[in-house]
């Protein structure tokens, strides 16, 4: 997925804020469900992050291009591990591995099949 950083993503030096990486991350995992036509969870049904290890490399600037590339690792029956990398160009400038818990009704619940799939292509 594709993200032109924006003046918002950015501190008073033009650098991309070290949260708003985290939030590229979320926003590619989201975009695994949309463009499939679905939402990435609904009202009784969603993942929430339960661990997360990141590397912050280099840094990002005001107007840059980035790629976030998203990969499943790890599936158990209720959890998720996986990993993600931020590119500038072709350079890598964060990665982070997220390991995410399947809630139903606000408890740890079987990851439905079809949740499987989107999340492995």
């Amino acid at each position: 997925m594709k993200i032109r950083v924006y003046y918002e993503d950015t501190d008073c030096g033009d650098m991309v804020y070290h949260s708003n990486y985290l939030n590229f991350c979320e926003r590619a995992r989201s975009e695994l469900f949309f463009q499939k036509g679905m939402l990435p969870h609904s009202k009784d049904e969603f993942f929430v992050v339960k661990e997360c290890k990141a590397n912050w490399i280099k840094s990002a600037k005001f107007a840059d291009i980035l790629e976030v590339k998203t990969k499943l690792l790890e599936k158990k029956l209720a959890s998720i591990i996986m990993k993600q990398e931020i590119y500038k160009e072709d350079e890598l400038i964060f990665e982070a591995e997220f390991k995410l818990a399947f809630l139903k009704y606000k408890k740890p619940s079987k990851i439905p099949t079809h949740i499987f799939e989107i999340l492995e292509n």
